[in-house]
């Protein structure tokens, strides 16, 4: 037997697949617990850990886990427009965050399509663009993977909204699903290889991906010549023989698969499986394994213990990420950059301000290492001379913001809760000896993987201690959302009840449905007593009785300071009157953006458009700066002179909106989607979401700024836009010949851009292709090149060059089943977004051809 784990780099996989017991082979291809693989210790074959991305490593504990960097959402990450920054993100902080959580892949990148944004993951994705989406795919899977850890691209296909993600069937034409939904993992295949996929949870086309073998074993494998491994999405399986003869290699989570031993073996008896095919599968699990061994013989080989670390080096490099991501949208009257050593009096208002909205919600939320607020990081940009305004004005939550450790404290006075894990309670509330006591300092607090989950059928959490006082009279609202029953005690008064028996209203801590809330009244300077008693049993519709444990057990505590928000916009706008210059920071947050459900409204939450509209009405030097991971409508748009979009940004949150602001950097952001006026000028308006489990994607090729163009409907923003705070010129468009006119086909546009303005700047060039008029409609422009030309000096000019291969001139000709691209004269058009391109030359195809693969 090996040594040590990493020893499988050096054995022979045919001879390891060979030996393999049919148990063994079966055990291989269905995880264990939450995130490993399965071992075979008899062979030498390891485990290997899995992690969420994917805009960190949150590593594998929900409770009580362990502290991670956090880099900004895919939208925003898209929004730098630079393929070289993304993948140093994830070669200098992915990867060996990765390494400091002991796992070998990182489940991540998301390469779903912005179809709508009213998705409820929408910003787990790059764009609505799959051009865009797949390069910075590409980028991020390369560079992960030269640092030894496996990206696991997702989610393989059409997985574009979360109402009934498991039973939705997308239909998809065969022309969309190659030219939109498939395009990013394609180009993702092409140039970065993913070691392996995730399957999407919906069905395509009435099959579900996780058993469709055209998907998994005719495009992906022998089309696109996929060695890998592909897994299923987390309880993604619906069924035995299905998912093996389509591909499907591993089923994850290992907890109730299908593929239990028993179950594989009685399907192997009856025919409708053969132990050649489980082989296969294991085959691919146990290639991984190896190449996971090679690349980071370090985790193997380590003591599997899950650890925090970061460096200047890592901060500034996630706060250039995090600014970079910024769009400038508006700056009527150059009232950006501020000046601070000019202001007097500054005023910052808003529901985000001091908030820790740094991700959105759901599997890619994660507990971040430490978060810059907005606050915190225009406070330490400003002169100590500069009178600071502050009020929130409204409130933008959805459910009670989740207390921490900055809001509660232990009975002996240390951030977070005393808790305490019992087994037993009496009917007078009386409960056994403990059996664990914590300090838990994060109470969001889903419990699935402690060993009582795994071990009880019953069992208790009781947390212990204080609010922090308050200077003032309040009234605090607490939330208290469960998956199995609670209650709140404020100094021994029941202030919430979600124990009781009757049935729950939600589902679990990612359902806002199942919060109930409760008030109480705090005295100045009095720090009130909280006691929260926990079951993992739910409660039944009959009283008295329990409907056994819960099988997402967990308890999450909110809480707030209730605002009349008629004072509170009042109060903002008397503050903004007095000040220089007002800052406004609203927007969305992990409440109205997660995995779990989808948006209901394009429109910010509560009083915020009120908010925003009186304080921009009161002073003309308004800067709205909004955070969202997706599009939102701005009725007030037309009334404020200065606009920032910042999406989720992660840890450096706070400085990179305040180094934008006071122009330490010039933004160099550009929109990675649409936003747009109206929910009814989206294209997927009239086709979103289920009817009778079914989505048509009706709107076809027309996806995002495709649609806009073709419609000639004007956005709210168009994709690729962006403002500077300097300005550029394009020039001297040059096209070169195609140097062959069959599947070998390169060209070359060349283009001169200048800085114009009076300071440093970087600039996206975008690039866009017209297809000649045929049989087909076609979309009047497509993105088809971009570079990012970083830090052009003021009055200097530089030479961008672009490449065009048989991507830029093709489309898929659902009747041939190949891509073809047509004879004839394409048009090029260059600039710096999907509507500003004032350049324009042609490409000349003298003969068609066609071509399948990659």
């Amino acid at each position: 037997m090996s040594s040590k784990p990493s020893d499988i780099r050096n054995a022979n996989v045919d001879e390891l697949v060979d030996a393999l017991s049919t148990e063994e082979a079966i055990s291989l291809t269905l995880g264990v617990g939450k995130w490993f693989t399965a071992a075979v210790p008899r062979l030498g074959i390891p485990s290997i850990n899995v992690t969420d991305g994917p805009n960190g490593a949150r590593g594998r504990r929900y409770f009580m886990s362990t502290p991670a960097k956090c880099l900004p959402c895919a939208t925003a990450l898209a929004s730098t427009w630079d393929t070289e920054l993304i993948g140093e993100v994830a070669a200098k902080i992915l990867a060996p965050e990765c390494k400091l959580k002991a796992a070998s892949v990182l489940l991540g990148p998301t390469c779903n399509i912005q179809r709508n944004p009213l998705g409820g993951r929408s910003f787990e994705s790059f764009s609505e663009d799959p051009h865009l989406n797949g390069m910075m795919a590409a980028f991020y899977i390369s560079r992960l993977q030269q640092e030894g850890i496996s990206a696991c691209i997702k989610h393989f296909v059409g997985n574009e909204q979360e109402q009934e993600r498991r039973g939705s069937d997308s239909l998809i034409s065969e022309r969309a699903l190659r030219e939109v939904y498939l395009y990013p993992f394609m180009l993702a295949q092409k140039y970065a290889k993913p070691w392996s996929y995730m399957t999407a949870y919906n069905r395509i086309n009435g099959v579900h991906c996780s058993e469709n073998s055209w998907l998994l074993t005719e495009v992906l494998r022998k089309e696109w010549g996929f060695d890998g491994m592909v897994m299923s999405d987390w309880a993604g399986t619906y069924g035995v023989p299905e998912g093996y003869h389509a591909g499907l290699d591993l089923e994850m989570p290992g907890t109730d698969g299908w593929r239990q031993t028993s179950k594989v073996i009685r399907t192997i008896e009856a025919k409708k499986l053969t132990l050649d095919v489980v082989k296969d599968r294991a085959r691919a699990v146990v290639e991984l394994v190896k190449k996971a061994a090679n690349g980071a013989p370090e985790i193997l080989d380590g003591d599997q213990k899950e650890r925090t670390h970061d460096t200047p080096e890592d901060r500034a490099l996630m706060r250039k990420v995090a600014r970079d991501a910024i769009v400038l949208l508006k700056n009527h009257h150059d009232i950006l950059p501020l000046k601070a050593d000019k202001l007097k009096t500054l005023a910052i208002i808003g529901p985000n301000a001091k908030a820790t909205y740094f991700a959105g919600g759901g599997s890619a939320s994660l507990k971040a290492s430490y978060v810059i607020t907005p606050y915190e990081g225009i406070l330490e940009a400003v002169s100590s001379d500069v009178k600071l305004l502050y009020t929130e004005g409204c409130q933008g939550h959805g459910t009670a913001p989740t207390l921490t450790a900055r809001d509660v404290m232990t009975p002996d006075g240390h951030p977070g809760l005393h808790g305490t894990f019992y087994l037993k309670r009496d009917a007078q509330g009386q409960y056994s000896e403990p059996v664990e006591e914590f300090v838990l300092d994060d109470l969001n607090a889903l419990m699935t993987d402690t060993e009582l989950f795994f071990s009880q059928r019953e069992w208790y959490l009781v947390l212990r201690g204080k609010l922090h006082a308050r200077n003032e009279k309040t009234t605090f609202r607490f939330g208290l959302t469960v998956a199995g029953r609670a209650n709140l005690f404020v100094e021994n008064k029941l202030v919430v009840d979600n124990w009781s028996w009757g049935t729950s209203r939600g589902n679990g801590l990612w359902d806002p449905n199942g919060e109930v809330s409760g008030e109480f009244e705090m005295k100045p300077g009095v720090a009130p007593e909280l006691r929260l008693e926990y079951s993992n049993l739910r409660r039944s519709i009959e009283k008295g009785k329990d409907d056994g444990p819960s099988p997402n057990a967990g308890v999450r505590l909110g809480g707030y300071p209730i605002l009349d928000e008629e004072e509170g916009i009042h109060d903002a706008v008397e503050i903004a009157k007095a000040a220089d210059a007002v800052i406004v920071v609203v927007g969305l947050n992990g409440d109205w953006e997660s995995e779990g459900y989808d948006r209901k409204t394009l429109e910010l939450p509560k009083r915020t458009n009120d908010l925003v509209a009186a304080v921009a009405n009161a002073n003309k030097n308004t800067i709205v700066v909004t955070q969202a991971g997706s599009a939102f409508t701005m009725p007030w748009v037309d009334s404020v002179n200065a606009l920032v979009h910042t999406w989720y940004l992660g840890n450096e949150t706070g400085h990179a909106i305040a180094d934008v602001l006071f122009g330490k950097v010039n933004p160099s952001g550009r929109m990675s989607m649409t936003f747009p006026r109206r929910i009814e000028d989206v294209p997927s308006y009239l086709n979103y979401g289920n009817q009778n489990g079914k989505v048509r994607y009706a709107e076809d090729l027309f996806v995002g700024y495709k649609h806009y163009q073709s419609r000639g409907i004007e956005p709210l923003f168009p994709f690729g836009f962006g403002l500077s705070y300097t300005t550029f010129h394009y020039s001297d468009l040059q096209v070169s010949a195609p140097s062959s006119n069959d599947a070998d086909f390169t060209a070359s546009v060349k283009i001169t851009l200048s800085n114009t303005g009076t300071v440093t700047g970087s600039e996206v060039v975008q690039l866009y292709i017209s297809l000649p008029s045929g049989n087909l409609t076609h979309p009047n422009r497509s993105l088809k090149g971009f570079t990012k030309v970083r830090e052009l000096q003021a009055g200097k000019a530089t030479t961008i060059t672009l490449g065009l291969d048989k991507l830029a001139v093709s489309y898929y000709d659902d009747h041939l089943g190949k891509w073809r691209a047509d004879e004839g004269e394409y048009v090029v058009l260059v600039g710096s977004s999907s509507h500003v391109l004032p350049l324009c030359g042609k490409l000349v195809l003298k003969k068609s051809f066609t071509w399948s693969g990659l």
